[in-house]
């Protein structure tokens, strides 16, 4: 099922697509919701991100390139970092490039959906507490890394968090492939199974550390092949049973010190 949050009228509902239409639907999407009867057609709304997260936490440096350069030996503490909530857009929304920063990198990942309080939970239990998923782009301002390995600032700034379009809750995972293009070019295109540490591993990790709760955003890693991009350039995120993600760079007035 494919869960989305749209505008139409300036009103902000949200729905279900079914047969290329939308169903608006009322209620909470990890409880109990349903069908209000009314149906709009695609072309006639406008898609944004179909979730407003409780909390956005990513992981750095996650993917190989290829099956045979996966560790042997896991990291005891792989590298997590948090993303505000006001970073996050939706699909077709202009990432901003701050003033004073000559470009930003994109990257391309799998965002998984908690769908319900998860704490200390087993690897084999994970997918219990997974609602969905939908597509992220981890943007980042590297310039704004600090020395010593501190990530927030160079991925906090407003329009950082491109969500969407869709969050999708029967998603195949070894179907499934994580892709971006540039200016219509391709950038990224890697399975799950290339990640360093898998969806299990990672949540569960997390659950030891946190309570997770419905509506909190798993960034997952990206791809090999993340670039920078500049003002103009165009950003297509797609996992095929998702959707595509796509937005444009643009260039703010505001001035930002680096």
């Amino acid at each position: 099922m494919k869960f989305v949050r749209f505008t139409i009228n300036n009103q902000l509902l949200q729905g279900i697509i079914e047969n290329g239409e939308i169903k608006e639907i009322s209620g909470d999407i990890f409880n109990k919701w349903e069908e209000t009867g009314t149906y709009y057609d695609q072309s006639d709304v406008k898609l944004v991100s179909p979730i407003v997260p409780n909390q956005i936490i990513g992981i750095g440096a996650n993917f190989v390139s290829d099956k045979q350069e996966l560790p042997e030996e896991l990291p005891a503490v792989p590298v997590f970092f948090f993303k505000p909530v006001s970073s996050v857009i939706g699909p077709n929304e202009e990432i901003i490039i701050p003033k004073g920063i000559d470009q930003v990198k994109f990257e391309s990942e799998l965002a998984v959906v908690i769908g319900k309080e998860t704490k200390d939970v087993d690897e084999e239990d994970v997918f219990d507490h997974i609602f969905g998923y939908t597509i992220g782009n981890d943007v980042t301002a590297p310039q704004f890394f600090h020395q010593d390995g501190h990530w927030t600032v160079g991925k906090a700034f407003d329009t950082f968090t491109p969500l969407g379009p869709v969050i999708e809750t029967e998603l195949k995972l070894e179907d499934t492939r994580i892709r971006a293009n540039l200016n219509g070019q391709l950038k990224q295109d890697s399975p799950p199974e290339l990640m360093i540490i898998s969806i299990q591993k990672m949540i569960a990790f997390l659950s030891k550390v946190m309570t997770l709760r419905a509506g909190d955003v798993i960034l997952t890693g990206s791809p090999v092949g993340a670039e920078l991009i500049g003002e103009g350039d165009i950003i297509e995120c797609e996992i095929e049973s998702i959707g595509q993600l796509t937005n444009t760079v643009v260039r703010s007035k505001a001035e930002v010190k680096s």
